[in-house]
């Protein structure tokens, strides 16, 4: 495990890409098949494969309590290093250089060992064991390894290992074409698997399996309706963009599994989408939002929220909350009931083959996607199919982007027909357009520093709004996103000399700058001053031309979020009377 994590400082260290692919291919090339499984995993940032379900389960508080005690340290020795730095790996190990006696080299663990003590970790049915072997693991690294294994564990490895950075590696390691490794890790959706087919020269032998999740194809932001023509133009397919849970159905025979856009099992949550999908006479995997559903028409997300969190919903939430899948695509298909298989191929034990659509272009998967008659919500099913429509102009965009809005989607997803689909990628062939409903104009109360690539920068910026009924500044929200590198280094260096009070890594600065925000929506909430949080903030921009004396108030944030309510009140009144406010798409 030393070598690895000499590997991944010497990544770090570097910000040319053929740099940082030849590193990689040189350390992998020198693997056995089971440390390559293990290597390329723990490259990829995780403690298991990507779409291995387990946790580990450490928390902050096990991870301090362990640390300290190995180095003889005070409780709050970590908390005090991470505020320092921002990087809990780079914690770990600072604290860990205070210990009395540094460990010996030759019980540094090997990459298997690590693997194993992940495993005993999140199998270990109390805190004692898991504390336990998580201690028993870090007394027997040194500093950079112990650094590294905690990277690993936190998901926060950020070594520069930007996409397909990984796969070029692999590729150059064993002498592979790299779009027969992209392709194997499509399918696969397991670096560590991807990594060995390629060294055993089976790359052919990749292949999608159901009840194991595949990493969603993701959008790019487009500025408006020009770009989006102008990128994907003269004729693009517009769908509407749902606001509810991004979910991949997986049906293999009477197995049932809905995965979320983090590739965790969340059937559980959403059992009558489950129980409509077991009479189905297909196997296959379907991409698609689970939305708060009634008459056929969308709900607010706020209503999908009372769903969230809950493993098993008792049946008055589900009476509460109605739920149902709106498919967009189809990512695999086996043989209808009776029918044979396109290939004949068959996967391990016997199972028919599903028939991967991954590079078949959208269009066909949206045909054959219709062709299944699924239990529609029009005859009292589950499912919807999303709404599809073309359009040929910036206005006929703007139009039905309105109409998008008014049936309570976020906005339009818009797609090239003939576009392949790339898991885990941002692919140009699909394009997202939302809108913001409104903005604020708020003074910047409190900063910290980011992770990541951002640590040492104070880019996370907290925010209020003037409550004139007092006459004091109260919290609404806390934004990560917005500004530009330029920008955020300019106001770290003023915020660095207009700090009044620092709170951990939490600074409390002079209310002086102020900042437009704009949101999805506005909600009630006890976690800001304000008794009111904003959904999905981002920064639009400084607002240099204007002084804390010209920030909203709170009594502007409560019209808008009567507004808001109102607005939803009438559209899910419309809905559940099956008035005009349209369908999302019931057939």
């Amino acid at each position: 495990m030393r070598g690895w994590s000499e590997l991944a400082e010497r990544v770090a260290g570097t910000t040319r890409t053929s740099e940082k692919t030849a590193l990689l291919a040189r350390y992998l090339a020198t693997l056995t098949s089971s440390e390559l499984r293990t290597a390329a995993t723990f490259l990829s940032g995780r403690p298991f494969a990507e779409a291995d379900q387990r946790s580990v389960g450490l928390g902050w508080a096990m991870i301090a309590a362990v640390v300290s005690k190995l180095a003889g340290a005070p409780a709050g020795a970590l908390r005090a290093a991470y505020d320092d730095s921002s990087d809990l790996g780079k914690a770990v190990a600072d604290v860990l250089e205070r210990r009395p006696d540094p460990p010996d080299p030759s019980r540094s663990p090997r990459l298997d060992e690590v693997a194993e003590a992940f495993a005993a970790v999140e199998a270990a049915q109390t805190t004692a064991t898991k504390s336990a072997v998580f201690g028993d693991l870090l007394a027997r690294c040194d500093t950079l390894t112990a650094r590294y294994i905690v990277k690993i564990l936190t998901g926060e490895l950020r070594i520069g290992l930007r996409e397909g950075l990984l796969e070029a590696a692999i590729a150059e390691a064993f002498g592979r074409p790299q779009p027969a490794v992209s392709m194997a890790m499509m399918l696969t959706g397991d670096t560590g698997e991807t990594a060995v087919l390629a060294k055993e020269d089976r790359l052919a032998e990749a292949h999608l399996r159901l009840l194991h999740p595949i990493k969603s194809m993701l959008a790019s932001p487009a500025d408006d309706s020009a770009d989006v023509l102008a990128r994907l133009g003269p004729v693009v397919w517009v769908e509407d963009k749902y606001d509810g849970i991004r979910a991949q159905l997986h049906r293999r025979g009477s197995e049932i599994r809905l995965y979320s856009r983090d590739l965790h099992d969340i059937s559980g949550q959403f059992p009558e989408i489950v129980e409509a999908a077991r009479p189905l006479d297909w196997d296959g995997i379907l991409d698609g939002e689970i939305l708060a559903f009634a008459e056929g028409h969308v709900l607010p997300f706020l209503m999908l929220q009372a769903r969230l969190g809950r493993k098993e919903p008792d049946s008055d939430i589900q009476a509460e909350v109605p739920v149902a899948y709106v498919a967009f695509d189809l990512l695999a298909i086996g043989p209808r009931s009776g029918a044979a298989s396109p290939n004949g191929a068959t996967q391990g034990g016997g199972a028919v083959a599903v028939e991967p659509l991954l590079t078949t272009p959208l269009a066909e998967r949206r045909r054959r996607l219709e062709a299944l008659e699924l239990p529609m919500v029009a005859d009292g099913g589950r499912f919807a199919l999303s709404h599809l429509v073309t359009a040929d102009s910036a206005e006929s965009l703007d139009r039905v982007f309105d109409e998008a809005r008014a049936r309570l989607n976020e906005g339009l997803m818009a797609k090239d027909p003939q576009s392949c689909y790339l898991p885990g990628r941002r692919g140009l062939g699909w394009l997202k357009l939302k809108r913001a409903l409104a903005t604020l104009d708020c003074v910047v109360v409190g900063v910290e520093a980011g992770n990541g690539k951002r640590h040492g920068v104070l880019s996370d910026y907290t925010f209020a709004v003037r409550d004139e009924a007092t006459d004091r500044l109260v919290t609404i929200g806390k934004a990560y996103t917005g500004l530009t590198d330029s920008e955020l280094a300019d106001m770290t260096r003023w915020f660095d000399t207009h700090t009044v009070r620092k709170i951990g890594r939490y600074r409390q600065v002079d209310p002086v700058v102020v900042v437009e925000v704009t949101f999805d929506i506005i909600q009630r909430s006890n976690r800001h001053q304000s008794g009111f949080a904003l959904r999905f903030p981002r920064i639009v921009r400084l607002r240099i031309d204007k002084s804390p004396t010209e920030i909203d108030t709170l009594a502007n944030v409560e019209r808008l979020h009567r507004e808001f309510q109102l607005g939803a009140e009438y559209l899910v009144t419309a809905a559940v009377r099956g008035s005009q406010a349209g369908p999302a798409e019931a057939r």
